[in-house]
């Protein structure tokens, strides 16, 4: 079945009122065309006005939307209404799930290998105090500014710091697992920034038989009993300890192993360059869940066409 068919048969049986009753008032607009936008959105990484304001301007938002100019186009109200709906629904998972089917059809995952690692997804930092902060990370913060409702639902009491090589992040984790050959995106979880990397191992791997690529984060006797029982191979970088350093023997794997892991990055950096990173614009743990893994969902819709597109060329 083509991809279109495959994505509009999920989108119309998620989406759409099946119970109205009544053909009176506005007609929805195609549930396909609604996705589009969020594609565009996803890829750009535009607030749902700028989304708005492209479609109006941009010839080549205009072409692959299908649309021309004069043609009504939803407004930014609707776009967020739409995305919102789909992501409270758990459609961007089912979606991610049948696309990769997809991709699998079509021969694009060589299960010739995996590589884990993740990335922060940013969201707008708090001003809070130091006790709310406190009460937050207790787990208590819905507890706070019950005053005020207009500025509890501007707080995200989900999210957490994290600190990587000085640098404080604020936000959540997209934690994924790439096929070694065709950098598409195998699996995926998000959590909050303080998870550590190796917390959600388990929930990447799955393919048995294969080997598996990390940094050093993935160290430990845990992650080798992991790999041990789903008879995977490591190929997790070594980590030097104080009074143990690496071997010469130990550092040569360690090259030649990080000429492969480093794979991970072109797909990170593709997100962050050609995606405009994982910057959100959302609150709380639900809404980022469905943002990354719309973002995760477009980047392997992007990695597919340049599959194809490198086959057509003849290019391996």
């Amino acid at each position: 079945m083509p991809l279109n068919w495959l994505i509009r048969e999920e989108l119309e049986l998620s989406m759409l009122n099946g119970d109205k009753q009544s053909n009176a008032g506005c007609k929805p607009y195609d549930v396909v065309l609604m996705f589009k936008i969020i594609i565009l959105k996803r890829y750009n990484n535009l607030s749902d006005e700028q989304a708005e304001f492209q479609i109006k301007n941009q010839l080549t938002f205009q072409r692959f939307l299908g649309i021309s100019i004069g043609d009504r186009v939803p407004d930014a109200r609707t776009i967020w209404l739409f995305q919102d709906k789909l992501i409270k629904r758990g459609l961007e998972e089912r979606l991610f799930s049948k696309f990769q089917r997809y991709l699998d059809c079509k021969g694009c995952y060589y299960n010739a290998g995996q590589i884990v690692d993740s990335s922060f997804g940013e969201v707008r930092r708090p001003r809070n105090t130091k006790s709310e902060n406190e009460q937050i990370k207790s787990g208590n913060g819905d507890r706070l500014w019950e005053n005020n409702p207009y500025k509890k639902r501007q707080k995200d009491i989900e999210a957490r710091f994290s600190v990587k090589r000085g640098q404080v992040y604020y936000g959540y984790k997209d934690h994924i697992n790439i096929d070694k050959k065709s950098k598409l995106i195998h699996s995926y979880a998000v959590t909050s920034a303080s998870v550590h990397d190796s917390q959600v191992l388990e929930k990447l791997v799955s393919n048995q038989g294969q080997e598996l690529y990390g940094d050093g984060a993935y160290v430990g006797a845990t992650i080798e009993k992991l790999l041990r029982d789903k008879d995977i191979t490591s190929q997790i970088i070594e980590r030097s300890y104080r009074g143990s350093p690496l071997t010469l023997e130990q550092r040569e794997n360690n090259r030649r192993k990080s000429k492969i892991r480093c794979r991970v990055e072109h797909v990170f950096g593709f997100i962050s360059t050609n995606m405009k990173g994982l910057k959100l614009r959302c609150i709380g743990y639900s809404r980022a869940k469905g943002v990354i893994g719309l973002i995760n969902l477009v980047y392997n819709m992007c990695r597919y066409e340049q599959i194809e597109r490198l086959n057509l060329l003849g290019v391996k």
